[in-house]
């Protein structure tokens, strides 16, 4: 049996809050496990792509702060895409989903082509992964909450601005 519109609807919605918790915490994570030894080995694969030998120490404490700054920023990007897909699901407007789907069709061809550029292939697919797992549920909901209005959906658009 075939879930009902709605139940798809609550159930991709469901995903996309997890998907942001989920970037919310590993850019937590990102940010202040560095020092911890829980990121060693992601670091010697960044430094793999950069240098033939172990990398010096200064360039282990650079990596680990441009880590843990690219970790904050990724902490507030995780709120906005709380709050757009909060926006999304209470107005039932396709502009929130239509604005999660520019960012993230900004973000990965981009993240790609630097990341095959220096070797670092994890974060293709990583990336793929985001991508696979992203854009189907954003494009049906854009999709399914891009309906016609009724004039008491047109006032209630109205009062949200």
């Amino acid at each position: 049996m075939l879930p009902t519109s709605s139940t798809l609807r609550r159930t991709l919605v469901g995903w996309l809050y997890a998907a942001a918790m989920a970037h919310l915490l590993v850019s937590v994570m990102l940010t202040w496990a560095g020092h911890s030894g829980l990121l060693d080995g992601y670091l010697q694969t960044l430094e793999q792509a950069f240098w033939v030998d172990a990398a010096p120490a200064a360039a282990r404490a650079q990596q680990i702060w441009w880590l843990a700054l690219f970790g904050a920023t990724l902490q507030s990007y995780s709120l906005y895409m709380l709050a757009l897909v909060h926006i999304g699901n209470r107005l039932e407007s396709p502009m929130a989903w239509g604005w999660l789907i520019a960012g993230i069709v900004l973000w990965a061809p981009q993240d790609m082509l630097i990341s095959i550029q220096a070797n670092v292939w994890s974060h293709l697919w990583i990336d793929s992964f985001a991508l696979l797992t992203l854009l189907p549920p954003l494009f049906w909901l854009y999709r399914h909450d891009r309906r016609p209005l009724s004039p008491v959906n047109v006032l209630s658009e109205s009062d949200h601005g």
